[in-house]
């Protein structure tokens, strides 16, 4: 997982809330078996109407969503995170998250900040009025810098550690391999391997 420390880029203001994950990519995505594809689902049914936000030309290449409060809500697929990340998205902002989409966030790199509602429509209000305004969330200071606004942002001290570092579940484990080789030493040989395969 790659390390997320502080990221400067463009936003998509997109003023729905309620945003299900259903709506951020369809179930008919679902037959996909990789983790790739899911881009060309984002938002697609909405992406069918010429002044859906996304389909702005002042609005390619951005890669920070503002969203209004409850995004991500309905079923737990983590296909919706995938779809946001291959699209280009490295950041998602809202007043307010299902607790199963910031988990799936966390595993896969895809930053979750929470601000008030009134600082979500100043992030707004800014890059309505100019979309090449440039956003910067900074999760080393817990800030996100917006024209000449700083917010800082409230995130769990474990949950910045994986992100800063690029820890998946899978490295956070791996980091104790010399502990866990040790252990596998003084087991008896009858008794099951907990040693991770290594690839």
């Amino acid at each position: 997982m790659q390390k997320f420390t502080v990221h400067t880029g463009r936003v998509m203001p997109l003023r729905r809330s309620n945003v299900d994950t259903d709506q951020i990519i369809p179930a008919s995505f679902m037959e996909l078996v990789t983790r790739t594809g899911f881009a060309e689902g984002l938002f697609s049914a909405w992406r069918d109407d010429p002044d859906f936000v996304l389909n702005h030309p002042e609005r390619q290449g951005a890669d920070i969503v503002v969203a209004g409060p409850d995004f991500a809500t309905g079923s737990s697929r983590e296909h919706a995170v995938w779809a946001l990340q291959e699209y280009g998205f490295a950041v998602v902002i809202s007043s307010r998250f299902a607790d199963i989409f910031r988990g799936n966030s966390l595993k896969r790199g895809l930053l979750t900040v929470i601000l008030p509602q009134h600082q979500v429509e100043q992030i707004w209000t800014l890059t309505e009025q100019d979309p090449q305004a440039q956003v910067t969330v900074d999760l080393v200071e817990r800030q996100v810098r917006a024209g000449d606004e700083t917010f800082p942002f409230d995130f769990d001290d474990v949950a910045r550690h994986r992100l800063l570092n690029g820890l998946d579940d899978i490295s956070l484990t791996m980091n104790h391999i010399a502990e866990i080789e040790e252990y596998e030493t003084r087991r008896p040989d009858f008794t099951p391997l907990t040693l991770p395969a290594r690839v």
